[in-house]
Parts: structure tokens; C-alpha cells; sequence
């Protein structure tokens, strides 16, 4: 399925995964057709229950608001925490209490009222050039250090991945020394934040600075991309933090909807998706660590060598959400 403007989408809905299954579970996905629909068929094929998929870049929060109790949505896929946060934050999630969740799960990238369940995990890396700085054991503070004076490169702070960024900082150093560290990483940076992560890369390679913040994933992605491979090929990834707290990590996730008509199938859905199969398939399809601790990373993905990520429970990045865009308005980082 191709993307298309979310206006589009708002009427469109994909056929149920299996023909001999009736339509019992629909799924509303911020997550791309690529990676959603294998794993959604294997669960039908397994199951017996079709799903119906709504695929979006945005809007479905606000789509689900508006449609309320008449709402065909069972479950939202999303693709980063911040989406997590605005549907709960919406009232628009059910509380779901499952001990194959909480088994798959650990507590650390689960609501602990049950609101939203993580799928999988990201590093937010650090890249540096190979051929003018190396490998490095960076820390995230050290982006404020004068010594990286116009090397730096990101995309928008207003970008949930930024953001999320931000409010772990808040979370170990407080509103005031992360406002003063978001100052300095201002200053260093190379050119006014733009593009995605990948841009980021690309402009380490073009040598418009030497340092770039990215997630994880998106590394593994373009070293199978023949024409972003020379891209990855010019940084070293770096996991910052690894003599104090870790790396910071955000997830993907699922919401059980507040209405679901399918309450019961929507849960199997999500339980499904937490188990073997479906975080095998994540890691490999899109390069992401899966949240099972017992299920490994794709080859690629475990070639880069293990990492220390933050014992921060990523629920915790909520409490900061607002303090992190109140600070990055504050400093004006995108000007």
C-alpha cells in the first residue's frame, strides 16, 4: 500500500487479512504497510481473525476523537512514545490487563495502569564522521561542549524523537541545566535543524558537519539502501552515555482503543504482537531492538555490539513532554 495524504486515508481501509475470516478486529497504524501487514497476516493465518488497517502519517488521534463511540478502531499502532502520550493524554485508550503482555513486556516499556504497551525499541545514536573523528565515547551533554562549535547536525527539537530526547534530559539534570544544554548544542550546531534523521547522516558524508543525531534503526536501513549505504558507510554509530546512565532508547507501541468493539480479539492482537513471531519480524524488517528480552536483533542490528540504555522507564518521558517543548520554544532551537 502506497502512502497518500492523510485527508485521503481518513476514508480508506485495507481488506480483511485473510478471505475466510470475518472482519472481527481493525487497526488504526502510524506504522508503514511494509512492516504492519506480514505481521498482521501471520496473526489471521494463526488466529482466524481478519484485520482491517487504517495506515496513516497523522491524524488519527484526532480521527478517532471525532468518530467516538461509533469508532470501527480496536487498536493504534504507533510509531513513536510521543503518540502513546496524546491518545492517553485524549482519553481515547482502555486499560488492559493481560499477564502475557506483562511477561513479554518488562515494566519499563509498559503504562503501569496497562494505558499503552511498547513493541520495540530505538537508541537515540550518536553519529560521528570516520574519517575526521572516529568512534567516541560521547555522552549527550558533551553535544553543549564548545569543542563541537558548528559540527553539529539534527533534525527539528520539535520532532517527537528530539523532544523525547529532551525530556530524559530533564528527567537526570532538571529544567534549568537542560535549558543551558540546549543553548549550547544551539550554538554548536552546524546549520538550522532540518530534514530526518537520515538527512543528518547524509550531511556528516557531505561533510556539512561532523556529528548527527539519529535513531538507530534508520542506520540499519540505509546500509540496505544502495543509494544511502554510502551514507551509513561515512559515520561510526555511536551509543552515548555508556560509563554513567546509558543511552537514551524510545519505543513504538499499542493502545487498545477507548470504544473497541472488538475488545476481546484487539487484546489476542496485541499479545500476538508481543510475542515471538512478530518481534522476530520487527527486528528484522526495520532494524529495531525488540522489547521481549529473549528474542534477539536482526544479524545487522547485533553486529553494531551490545549497549547500556537508560533504566529510565520510558513512561516517565510524559511527565516531561511539556517542560522539553516549553524549553526548546524558550531557547528557539529550530531558528
Amino acid at each position: 500500500m502506497k502512502w497518500v495524504t492523510c485527508a485521503a486515508l481518513l476514508g480508506l481501509m485495507s481488506v480483511a487479512q485473510s478471505a475466510h475470516a470475518d472482519e472481527k478486529l481493525t487497526v488504526y497504524s502510524y506504522r508503514q504497510a511494509f512492516l504492519v501487514e506480514p505481521i498482521l497476516k501471520r496473526f489471521t493465518e494463526e488466529t482466524g481473525i481478519g484485520v482491517n488497517v487504517v495506515f496513516a502519517k497523522d491524524g488519527i488521534a484526532e480521527r478517532i476523537a471525532r468518530e467516538g463511540r461509533l469508532s470501527p478502531a480496536d487498536l493504534v499502532l504507533t510509531s513513536d512514545f510521543s503518540r502513546l502520550v496524546e491518545l492517553v493524554d485524549k482519553d481515547l485508550t482502555s486499560a488492559v490487563k493481560s499477564e502475557k503482555l506483562n511477561s513479554n513486556i518488562p515494566a519499563q516499556y509498559r503504562d503501569p495502569e496497562g494505558q499503552w504497551y511498547a513493541l520495540t525499541m530505538r537508541v537515540r545514536n550518536i553519529y560521528t564522521a570516520k574519517d575526521r573523528l572516529g568512534p567516541q565515547a560521547i555522552r549527550y551533554e558533551e553535544l553543549a561542549d564548545p569543542k563541537y562549535k558548528g559540527k553539529i547536525c539534527t533534525r527539528s527539537g520539535k520532532h517527537p524523537y528530539n523532544i523525547a530526547l529532551v525530556a530524559s534530559m530533564i528527567a537526570h539534570h532538571g529544567e534549568a541545566d537542560t535549558k543551558t544544554w540546549l543553548q549550547g548544542v544551539k550554538t554548536n550546531l552546524a546549520r538550522k535543524p532540518q530534514g530526518n534523521d537520515r538527512g543528518q547522516v547524509q550531511a556528516v558524508k557531505e561533510g556539512l558537519c561532523d556529528i548527527a543525531i539519529g535513531n538507530s534503526y534508520y542506520y540499519g536501513n540505509m546500509l540496505q539502501d544502495p543509494e544511502q549505504k554510502s551514507w551509513a558507510e561515512a559515520v561510526v554509530i555511536n551509543f552515548p552515555n555508556q560509563t554513567d546512565r546509558g543511552a537514551h532508547v524510545n519505543v513504538s507501541g499499542m493502545v487498545l482503543t477507548r470504544h473497541a468493539p472488538n475488545k476481546d480479539n484487539a487484546i489476542k492482537l496485541m499479545e500476538f504482537l508481543s510475542g515471538d513471531v512478530a518481534q522476530k519480524a520487527y527486528a528484522e524488517v526495520n532494524m529495531e531492538y525488540p522489547v521481549k528480552t529473549d528474542v534477539a536483533p536482526s544479524t545487522l542490528v547485533a553486529s553494531w555490539g551490545e549497549f547500556k540504555s537508560d533504566q529510565l522507564p520510558i513512561f516517565k518521558l510524559a511527565e516531561y513532554h511539556q517542560a522539553a517543548v516549553k524549553l526548546l520554544d524558550e531557547v528557539q532551537f529550530d531558528l
